[in-house]
């Protein structure tokens, strides 16, 4: 039997610690390095400097870390893999390759592409082989598609390791894939191993987001002892597709139940985590405290995947712009009011004149305000449509134009600028067996890596939830979060928001409280859109899927909050009548 392999994460996202490469690599031992770089969002700003720059499209802070790491990474016989490649996988491993000439290196560097279908486009539109995601019917027009990336999976990773590549640059693979990956590679795995592989994929999860999985956005921050310079975390991934999730010892956050709970419900849907290797089924993860710091991931079941692969497309949707004028004091509401009246009576268009018009009332203020900003509403006015100018300096002005004409103590935050350009984020699937992954080797020889991932009958067992006698007695009003996690985020135009407890009785409670009809009775924001309640009771969690929330995408969101990163925070501020017992 194999030993474990420890797998390591150095970035949760395009922008992150740009220390954390050189921290793990010399903080502690690991087999592999790695890091994910390409959040939904990042592919839109990745085509942007594509634009811009011809030969970009791929994350520089990603070369800039090999040139910390890589002479130690050899000496050490660290595997280095990673989805930083973005749109130019190739350019990524030639700017690589430039760094390890000037450190007088030479490492052998593979890459993998084949995941930008743009190229192709055109002829999968016309062939009706690209789908909307949810609906399945047949996308008509890609004209104003700025990127398409199919989501690709591990095997062409497996190989590029199998053929004695010390670094592994991709394109769009899945986020846990460049975890998924190298635990394959190492324990030889096959690609009907559901379980092995679904228990990779779910500490790949678990790790992909950095310092989220150590303490980072955890909802109990105030009982970790050390919450500066937290830790990034590390899987060390068995034969059988179990994992200890742990971080080098002397940095800060923890590792814990908690963290990892939290971050396992971290942007995900219903119980079946859908990927290209595996459907991990996450109703039968099994965790466990080991030691301080280490929390055991077992038992995790797989089925095989769908036999399509997700889609990213990021089109064009056009211009909008923003005013966020502040009302001050008292008669907050009929100040907002007369200011929405006179703004629209200043502009030269009607909100019904563009494509998308939006106020809202951002209710800020407190009552016997100690401080000016404690007295400040604000209202928001969001327009969207493809005309440039008419979002521009027509719309700006009309604040500017009331500012003397209106209410007292009105003022604005932020100048007005023009009408700025947006993204709309769209989820398509494609078949996966006409999306094979083109791997190209050290020294420049290429070869297809299919896509494909054979079908099998499996049986899979949930596991059990604890048994648990409803609390009752005496109640207390009192926020949510005094007892409950929570932990939310994007999913193109949808969002999630799982909520965990952390004892047996307060699971037995918050299933049956949090009902879709009290869940959206919390969150009125919620209330006219579509809810979906998943259970996994094993992980003591309920996780909501909230469709529509962020409209196209968070590129094209007016919430104040884009990527729902504080929905979870805002369900546990309210205050419920909580059992005592809980609040004990």
């Amino acid at each position: 039997m194999a030993a474990p392999i420890r797998i390591a994460n150095c970035s949760g996202f395009f922008g992150d610690r740009l220390s954390a490469a050189r921290e793990m690599v010399e903080g502690g031992p690991i087999d592999v390095l790695t890091g994910d770089w390409l959040a939904e969002l990042t592919m839109l700003i990745l085509a942007r400097t594509r634009m811009k720059h011809p030969g970009g499209g791929y994350a520089r802070t990603f070369v800039a870390q090999m040139e910390q790491v890589m002479g130690s990474c050899l000496d050490k016989g660290i595997k280095v893999v990673t989805n930083a490649g973005g749109l130019a996988p190739d350019s990524c491993a030639e700017a690589v390759s430039e760094v390890a000439n000037k450190l007088g290196l030479a490492p052998k560097i593979a890459y993998l592409r084949g995941d930008d279908l743009l190229p192709r486009v055109g002829e999968l539109v016309e062939a009706g082989s690209l789908l909307e995601l949810e609906s399945e019917r047949p996308i008509e027009d890609a004209s104003a598609f700025l990127t398409a990336n199919a989501y690709l999976g591990c095997w062409g990773i497996v190989d590029a390791l199998s053929a004695g590549a010390d670094i592994v640059i991709t394109g769009r693979v899945t986020d846990a894939a460049v975890v998924c990956g190298p635990a394959a590679w190492h324990h030889g795995w096959k690609r009907d191993d559901f379980n092995a592989l679904a228990g990779a994929v779910v500490a790949g999860h678990v790790i992909e987001c950095g310092a989220q999985a150590t303490g980072g956005n955890y909802s109990f921050f105030t009982e970790i002892e050390q919450m500066l310079d937290v830790g990034f975390p590390w899987a060390e991934i068995a034969e059988d597709g179990s994992s200890v999730i742990g971080k080098h010892g002397g940095t800060g956050g923890e590792v814990s139940v908690g963290t990892v709970t939290s971050q396992l419900l971290y942007e995900i849907g219903g119980p079946r985590y859908l990927g290209p290797d595996v459907t991990a089924r996450f109703d039968t993860i099994e965790i466990e405290q080991q030691a301080p710091d280490r929390v055991l991931l077992h038992g995790t079941q797989g089925e095989p995947p769908p036999s399509t692969l997700k889609v990213c497309i990021n089109r064009a949707g056009g211009f909008r712009n923003d005013m966020n004028l502040c009302l001050t004091g008292l008669n907050i509401e009929a100040k907002a009011k007369l200011v929405e009246e006179g703004f629209w009576n200043a502009c030269p268009y009607s909100p019904e004149d563009f494509a998308y018009a939006s106020t809202s009332l951002l209710r800020t203020d407190s009552s016997d305000p100690d401080a000016n900003e404690e007295a400040v509403a604000m209202l928001r006015i969001s327009v969207k449509d493809p005309d440039e100018k008419k979002v521009g300096r027509a719309f700006a002005n009309s604040g500017i134009e009331i500012a003397l004409a209106s209410i007292p103590g009105f003022f604005g935050v932020g100048g007005p600028g023009g009408g700025r350009p947006f993204g709309v984020m769209e989820a398509a699937r494609v078949a996966a067996d006409i999306v094979p992954a083109e791997l190209v080797l050290p020294g420049g020889e290429s070869r297809q890596v299919s896509s494909v991932i054979p079908g099998a009958e499996v049986n899979v067992t949930p596991a059990p939830g604890p048994e648990a006698a409803v609390p009752g007695g005496s109640t207390r009003r009192a926020a949510l979060g005094e007892v409950y996690g929570a932990r939310s985020g994007d999913k193109g135009g949808n969002a999630n928001l799982g909520v965990f407890a952390r004892s047996d009785a307060a699971w037995a409670w918050i299933d049956g409280f949090l009902t879709t009809e009290k869940f959206k009775q919390l969150l009125p924001e919620a209330a006219e859109l579509k809810v979906d309640r998943y259970r996994l009771p094993a992980l003591r969690s309920l996780n909501f899927v909230v469709h529509g929330l962020l409209q196209e995408g968070v590129a094209a969101s007016t919430r104040q909050d884009p990527q729902a990163k504080g929905l979870g925070e805002w369900l546990r501020a309210r205050v419920v009548d909580l059992p005592e017992e809980l609040l004990a």
